[in-house]
């Protein structure tokens, strides 16, 4: 039986990728300060899986749960590019400081593969369209910087100490456990939230910035994949549909979704945020066998569904 470790594996994402593992049979270790992951994230899966409670900047917890670890996804971030235009330094002390700590440990284990999460905000504000994954980063928010120095970690760790990186460069991502109260929701949890209540739904800007919206079976898909690919070692690659809308037009899908038409209220934009997000998906294709399974409108009927049982409870 293999042994994973899950960083951030109370998540959003995390708990869906610890899930899929304990399902195929194999043994999974989350480590998850709970900050903002949660325990209930876990709750169908909690007696096949062991939890660590604890912080990715801890050295000595984080050597003893990569112990015997096969392979590690590394998905403990401070995620919110608005807090980390107003945090910098706990953005990059977690978001960097976590990730060397976390190879370290893996070097020091002798573990050797490691699927990172990165995100589509490390190329920045360029107007050129779609994004290729041999583009020059260019990060506008300290998120974004803190996940282009992370990727140069893993690739440096992977010359220097012949450990296998994966970066995976999620685009928007969405669906069920993405908790619409947090301050790190996106767009989709917040619209479904209101819109399923009446209520319309509150677009930062014009609404005609797009995105790539991504549902979340596709992204565990992704990663379970980059976790045995061997043609993806040292590689960035980009996670999405290979299809972006404008937000504007997700408020018209998730209407359509809800049988409403709610039109959305307007407010000022969010610094840090990029203009548009489109990404070609063709590379992932070819080193993972990869592509996504579940469209837009599948998925946010998917997790309309999964919120309206959640207010039935």
């Amino acid at each position: 039986m293999k042994t994973y470790l899950v960083t951030g594996g109370a998540g959003f994402i995390g708990s869906h990728v610890a899930q899929a593992l304990s399902e195929g049979g194999a043994a999974v270790r989350v480590l998850d300060d709970l900050s903002t992951g949660r325990e209930a994230n876990l709750a169908g899966i909690g007696g096949r899986i062991e939890l660590v409670r604890g912080d990715v900047r801890d050295r000595a917890l984080v050597e003893r749960a990569v112990r015997g670890a096969d392979a590690v996804f590394h998905l403990a971030a401070q995620v919110s590019v608005a807090r980390s235009v107003e945090k910098p330094d706990l953005t990059y002390d977690v978001n960097v400081g976590g990730t060397l700590v976390v190879l370290e440990a893996m070097r020091a284990a002798g573990a050797r593969r490691i699927v990172l999460s990165s995100s589509c905000a490390v190329y920045g504000d360029s107007e050129v369209l779609p994004k290729t994954e041999d583009m020059q980063p260019e990060p506008i928010s300290p998120y974004a910087g803190t996940k282009v120095a992370g990727e140069h970690l893993c690739a440096m760790y992977c010359r220097l100490h012949g450990l296998e990186a994966v970066s995976l460069r999620y685009f928007n991502v969405f669906g069920p456990r993405q908790d619409p109260a947090s301050e790190y929701a996106a767009a989709v949890p917040r619209f479904l939230e209101r819109m399923t209540a009446g209520e319309r739904p509150a677009v930062h800007g014009d609404g005609r910035q797009t995105r790539d919206f991504v549902y979340v079976a596709n992204v565990v898909d992704a990663n379970l994949l980059a976790a045995g690919a061997a043609a993806a070692a040292g590689q960035a690659l980009n996670i999405g549909s290979g299809r972006s809308i404008s937000i504007l037009d997700l408020v018209a899908e998730i209407n359509a979704a809800l049988g409403t038409a709610l039109e959305p209220v307007h407010e000022g934009p969010r610094p840090g945020d990029v203009r548009h997000a489109s990404g070609t998906i063709d590379r992932a294709k070819r080193q993972l066998g990869w592509s996504p399974r579940v469209g837009l409108g599948e998925g946010l009927a998917l997790t309309a569904r999964w919120l309206a049982g959640k207010k039935g409870r």
